[in-house]
């Protein structure tokens, strides 16, 4: 019963503002988020080296956001020729977000932000508590430079590849680990 109310509830937050109040251009909020290999990611750590891409979701283990990850997954190379570091985030308990990674083998750091103060600062919480599915795009500066807000789950990895080309966001030479 949890599942069917869980996915009812994300059914409807697409048809209540997935809208945030942040601006292109505007300071990005910095966060301090732990991953799903125990790592904690802070976008400070990133400036002056790596773009990054911020891309919220509302709820692991449910329909769209299975098929988004699994975007990421299956073409996470087609980002991963640029200079940026992409990120999927929830307000979900980290142990959640765990399992999500480790269903859908996600080979890219998953964040949990339980306490909602990083989802509060991006303005992404919805009418349900859950955050609403928006990407950010940041700079090298800490800017934003992007908001997209029409994000399909499917083709979520080839869409933030052709968004980083339009951005003009420059290819690696190598990809490094970090």
């Amino acid at each position: 019963m949890f599942k069917y109310i869980s996915v009812l509830i994300i059914f409807l937050t697409s048809f209540f503002g997935n809208t945030t109040n942040l601006k292109v251009g505007d300071l990005a909020p910095d966060f301090n988020l732990q991953a799903t290999t125990g790592d904690y990611y802070r976008l400070s750590d990133y400036k002056n080296k790596k773009v990054i891409v911020l891309a919220w979701y509302p709820m692991a283990n449910t329909r769209g956001c299975t098929i988004e990850c699994r975007s990421l997954v299956q073409k996470g190379h087609l980002i991963r020729e640029y200079n940026a570091r992409y990120f999927m985030a929830s307000v979900d308990p980290l142990d959640d977000n765990r399992d999500f990674a480790k269903k859908t083998k996600a080979d890219f750091p998953m964040l949990s932000d339980p306490t909602k103060e990083t989802a509060k600062a991006y303005d992404v919480l919805n009418l349900f508590k859950v955050a609403s599915r928006i990407t950010f795009y940041i700079g090298l500066n800490g800017n934003i430079i992007k908001i997209d807000e029409d994000i399909n789950p499917e083709t979520a990895a080839e869409d933030i590849a052709k968004n980083l080309k339009s951005l003009n966001i420059t290819k690696s030479t190598i990809e490094l680990i970090d």
